[in-house]
């Protein structure tokens, strides 16, 4: 069993910055891909951010390209998403998830991360 306990959200103006983390509980973080999802009131819950265990490859949604970095210290087991020039429709909770040995081809399909945090709030203002 993993446990995902994310940290970091806030409320920030628009145009800052939030650096969000998730730790994990486990010896085998390393071998998961991890991922950040969001969901803002009355939407479906969506991906942001991925991080592959295998060779650390990212991928990221059109909406945050170029602005979100998602990142990983598995020495720590930590994944973090850095969220820059955030935006008033960046508001949401965000999840972070893991995907034991998950690949590319699934890497944005939620319902193969087995284990999800609670979630932190991000509230962006304008």
């Amino acid at each position: 069993q993993v446990q995902l306990v994310e940290s970091g959200g806030g409320l920030v103006q628009a145009g800052g910055s939030l650096r969000l983390s998730c730790a994990a509980s486990g010896r085998a973080f390393s071998m998961y891909t991890m991922g950040w999802f969001r969901q803002a009131p009355g939407k479906e819950r969506e991906f942001v951010a991925a991080i592959r265990w295998s060779d650390g490859a990212t991928y990221y949604a059109d909406s945050v390209q170029g602005r979100f970095t998602i990142s990983r210290d598995n020495a720590k087991n930590t994944v973090y998403l850095q969220m820059n020039s955030l935006k008033p429709e960046d508001t949401a909770v965000y999840h972070c998830a893991a995907d034991p040995f998950g690949n590319s081809r699934t890497i944005e399909t939620q319902s193969k991360y087995a284990y999800w945090g609670q979630g932190t709030q991000v509230t962006v203002s304008s």
